[in-house]
């Protein structure tokens, strides 16, 4: 990390390559948390994806036709103009509620609402299938706890019959491999496959918090816990963008307690693992575990990086942590504050105070301490290492806690987005950054949801909008997709959104540059 003290050594814990298939997961592991596989340890190569020929497609036209998705129809044939009653009985009909990992909920979700044209052509990055796609890994854990790795499509329509056929609880995705990965078997080198690309990922886990937050623990969150993933994706992502140049950045929601990032720049996803360690010791600043002390040491003066960060998180400080979780209410939370504290007399004349102030509130501990550090309370006061170990203080308790060893490997796989979470039957929706402070985890849309919405839905009737009239036109004529009639509808648009703009950027010229000055990006 070039903003730190003295840098732990990189422990290198290397696991011998599972080649099965069919690798059962172990014993006792719940396929409901956030975890996600790592992959062993192979050779990265920081070669291009073949690129084969693209047919001309106009890329203002990819979407033309998005509402009659020919391709992946409803499964719901509206029944008049304004209904959507479906052929087939909603599970949602039953009495007893269903979980969100049940087979048939998931049948009727992936077949309904999944948008399997939009991760095909984000991950393809092509309206025509190349090896972006067909070379890429796909990994389903299923419902007998089965992990299924090295999955391969050659199109988007066989992925998504596979996934009805197998309905995995979740599944993954992984790098693109320099072949097929179902023929790794047949290769007479089996070093010939090794990964060829892969977005560059980020993972962020409130669980990482849980010395921190005061409102919930382990894998309980609510809207003021949250502010802390709000505040990790407002740091990592200004970094991408102004210290790395990245352009195509989702945030995702993990369906309960985190979010993942997935940079899909090709500049990004070319990176060797070298270089992927290197962005990932830039961004981390938080070491050490719960029971650990100081957990952030940094080289003065401050890193640019961290000091725009901390103007950003400045007023986090104030309202969310400060205020909402009040991190030091408690004489042992408190005593945690004085030990990152510089001046032992200091220390002693603030402990008096707290002690004979039960109760205290944490923003008034906070002031305290310059209020004291100006009347006289240590001589020997050195007040610019009390600034300084106020920043670090501000750091600790607001700085992102990334789950490093997902971004540090091209062979690390991860949840895709708009899978259902099978604990919170939760979509796994991406995050809107224009309108991040908007983002409610706990309103999201929900498996179960999204059939009482489609039983319920009335055709645009009861709305008075603008794009009331034309979505009634489109149920009349059959072209509404599921998704369009409820709440998913502003989490897939804004998807399509994004794919359509890294479409564009990929048939650009300047981005094969691009491709090739990233070649020689120093760290």
């Amino acid at each position: 990390m070039p903003h730190s003290v003295s840098p732990e050594a990189e422990s290198s814990n290397t696991v011998a390559e599972e080649t099965m298939v069919d690798a059962p997961a172990k014993d006792g592991v719940d396929q409901g948390t956030d975890n996600d596989i790592t992959m062993a340890e192979t050779d990265a190569l920081p070669a291009a994806t073949n690129g084969e020929d693209k047919k001309d497609v106009k890329l203002e036209d990819l979407f033309a036709d998005v509402e009659s998705d020919d391709e992946f129809p409803s499964s719901r044939p509206v029944k008049d103009e304004f209904s959507s009653s479906p052929a087939p009985a909603s599970p949602m009909d039953d009495a007893v509620p269903m979980k969100a990992s049940d087979p048939e909920l998931l049948r009727m979700f992936y077949q309904r609402f999944f948008p399997w044209r939009y991760l095909f052509q984000w991950l393809n990055h092509s309206p025509t299938p190349t090896n972006d796609f067909v070379h890429r890994e796909f990994a389903f854990t299923l419902q007998s706890d089965i992990y299924l790795r090295y999955q391969s499509f050659p199109s988007s329509d066989l992925l998504r019959k596979d996934v009805l056929r197998q309905l995995p609880t979740r599944f993954e995705i992984g790098p693109v491999y320099t072949t097929n990965p179902r023929d790794r078997k047949t290769l007479r080198n089996s070093s010939a496959f090794k990964p060829l690309a892969k977005e560059l990922c980020f993972d962020i886990d409130l669980t990482d918090y849980d010395d921190i937050r005061t409102c919930c623990d382990k894998a309980n969150i609510c809207h003021r816990c949250w502010q802390f993933i709000t505040m990790a994706i407002k740091v990592v992502d200004v970094a991408l963008r102004e210290d790395f140049g990245f352009k195509h950045i989702m945030w995702v929601y993990s369906g309960r307690r985190g979010a993942h990032a997935w940079v899909c720049d090709k500049k990004a996803r070319t990176m060797d693992d070298q270089k992927r360690r290197a962005i990932a010791g830039y961004l981390e600043v938080i070491r050490g575990g719960a029971q650990s002390g100081k957990k952030v040491n940094v080289w003065r003066p401050l890193h640019p990086h961290l000091s725009r960060s901390l103007k950003i998180l400045a007023p986090h400080f104030e309202a969310d942590v400060l205020e909402s979780q009040d991190p030091w209410a408690d004489s042992e939370r408190a005593e945690h504050l004085l030990s990152l504290l510089p001046d032992k007399a200091l220390n002693e004349s603030l402990r008096k105070k707290w002690d004979s102030s039960p109760g205290r509130a944490s923003s008034s501990k906070w002031a305290d301490i310059d209020a004291l550090a100006k009347s006289g309370a240590s001589k020997n006061l050195d007040g610019k290492a009390l600034r300084d170990a106020k920043q670090d203080v501000v750091l600790e308790y607001t700085y992102p806690r990334l789950d490093i060893e997902v971004s540090k490997k091209l062979n690390h796989l991860l949840k895709s987005p708009f899978v259902v979470h099978p604990g919170t039957g939760r979509v796994c929706v991406p995050i809107d950054t224009r309108r991040l402070d908007e983002f409610d985890p706990l309103g999201v849309p929900t498996v179960q949801g999204l059939l009482e919405e489609i039983d319920s839905w009335s055709g645009g009737e009861e709305k008075d909008t603008e794009g009331a009239a034309d979505e009634k036109e489109k149920a009349k004529s059959g072209n509404l997709q599921d998704w369009e009639k409820t709440s998913l509808k502003p989490y897939v648009e804004y998807f399509r959104s994004f794919v359509l703009t890294l479409m564009k950027d990929e048939r650009d010229p300047t981005v094969k540059r691009e491709r090739e000055e990233s070649d020689a990006m120093e760290f």
